[in-house]
C-alpha cells in the first residue's frame, strides 16, 4: 500500500486538498499522511499549539470515520511548511503530495505562493494542486 501526503491548513483550500486526498486514497487503496505544518518553533505560544492539537484531532476523527488508514502530524518546529512536506514525502516514499492553492489576482498569478511553488519544484513525487470550490 502506498502513501499519499497532504498538506493541510484550516482554510477552504486546506479542506479542498484534504477532500481530494481522501478521494485519491480510496481510489488507489493508499494510506493518508496529513501534515499540518506551522512555522511557530520556539516562539509558539500555548494557544497556537493547543489549536493545532484540536485540528489534528478533528482530522483524525474524520478519517477514522471514513475508514482510511492514516496518520496525522501537527508540526510546529520553525521550518517552512514546504520543507516539511517535501522531507516527509521523501522519508515515506510517498506516491503523491496533495496541496491546496489559493486563487490569485492577475498580478499574483505571475508568482504562485512560495510554499506551493517550492513543493512543486522540489518534490520527487507527483504533486496534485487543488483549488477550492467556487463560492
Amino acid at each position: 500500500m502506498g502513501t499519499i501526503v497532504v498538506g493541510y491548513v484550516p482554510s477552504p483550500e486546506g479542506e479542498a486538498a484534504l477532500d481530494r486526498a481522501v478521494d485519491e486514497a480510496k481510489l488507489r487503496g493508499s494510506s493518508l499522511l496529513v501534515v499540518n505544518s506551522q512555522r511557530g518553533g520556539r516562539t509558539a505560544d500555548y494557544h497556537e499549539v493547543a489549536l493545532t492539537n484540536e485540528q489534528v484531532q478533528v482530522i483524525h476523527d474524520r478519517l477514522h470515520a471514513a475508514g482510511i488508514e492514516h496518520d496525522v502530524r501537527g508540526l510546529i518546529r520553525g521550518k517552512d511548511p514546504a520543507d516539511d512536506l517535501v522531507a516527509i514525502a521523501e522519508e515515506e516514499s510517498a506516491e503523491m503530495i496533495v496541496i491546496g492553492l489559493r486563487r490569485r489576482t492577475p498580478v499574483g498569478k505571475l508568482i504562485m505562493g512560495s510554499n506551493a511553488q517550492r513543493i512543486l519544484l522540489d518534490a520527487s513525487c507527483p504533486v496534485l494542486a487543488v483549488k477550492r470550490a467556487e463560492d
